[in-house]
């Protein structure tokens, strides 16, 4: 049996030239999919789904905080 290791290359070349951005995009929308596409903008601002996850808990945080006390000023003033 040949070794694994010695089916690897030390370097590999891809041709990106044949490569076609967003190609299955419009089937994962279709079918529902948990991958979000995020804007170049938004994309540029987070370096990793880690940072992305931590801001939307956040902002999750906040806006859950806010509707409470909102809520509990509608009843104080009724």
């Amino acid at each position: 049996m040949k070794n694994k290791k010695d089916e690897l290359l030390p370097e590999y070349n891809f041709d990106y030239s044949n490569a076609v951005r967003g190609k299955y995009y419009k089937k994962l929308i279709k079918e529902g999919s948990n991958i979000i596409i995020l804007e170049p903008d938004i994309a540029d601002a987070f370096h990793d789904s880690e940072s992305v996850n931590k801001a939307l808990r956040s902002l999750l945080e906040i806006a859950r905080s806010t509707a409470s006390s909102g809520k509990l000023e509608k009843r104080a003033g009724n």
